[in-house]
């Protein structure tokens, strides 16, 4: 039975991971966004009854060296059964959705097409750009962050739109696009928790 590690990066004193305060005073705080969408996630796989474990309970910031040695426990504890998902808003004056795993071919690649191939569906209809590289035959993109290169199960993180573009800022501040951005990641567990990641 698979279970699904539910990463929400940084924390609430992690320097700079803050939208800008807009005309309107309002600003979107990353730790908050990520913690969310996490906890939007493992509301409708209580309901699915699909196992999961949230990596960070707290709400302060834990190092990367840390959320690696508990992706790794938890994975050795439940016989290397497990997948990881980590949930990002993304920075650097951008558009759209995006999402990576290691470089290299690993069976997170599987797992990022399923993913990639919701936001399209959910997204892309709306005029969102899509941020995919086909360069290793899948949308997915590849990094050496330390959260997928040392993990020990398949792991994916996801940039959620730019905080720092007011069109992104204002879709992932509202409701409606939290719901939906929690809604592509359920329907990718699902689909893994069903054996579609082969």
């Amino acid at each position: 039975m698979k279970t699904v590690i539910l990463d929400n990066g940084h924390g609430v004193g992690t320097a700079g991971k803050r939208s800008p305060v807009w005309s309107d005073g309002s600003q979107l705080f990353e730790f908050e966004f990520n913690r969310d969408i996490v906890l939007r996630i493992a509301e409708q796989l209580n309901t699915w009854g699909i196992p999961y474990r949230i990596l960070v309970p707290e709400v302060e910031d834990v190092s990367l060296t840390e959320r690696v040695r508990r992706v790794n426990e938890i994975n050795k504890e439940l016989a290397d059964n497990c997948f990881l998902l980590s949930i990002h808003a993304n920075a650097g004056g951008g558009t759209g959705w995006e999402c990576f795993t290691s470089v290299g071919k690993t069976k997170a690649d599987a797992i990022a097409t399923i993913l990639c191939t919701e936001a399209l569906h959910e997204f892309a209809p709306d005029g969102w750009r899509m941020r995919f590289d086909y360069s290793d035959k899948g949308p997915g993109k590849e990094e050496n962050f330390t959260i997928l290169a040392k993990s020990s199960c398949p792991a994916v993180l996801s940039e959620n739109f730019f905080m720092d573009t007011e069109k992104d800022c204002r879709f992932i501040m509202s409701d409606d696009g939290r719901r939906r951005i929690a809604k592509i990641h359920c329907n990718t567990i699902l689909k893994v928790y069903n054996n579609q990641w082969e």
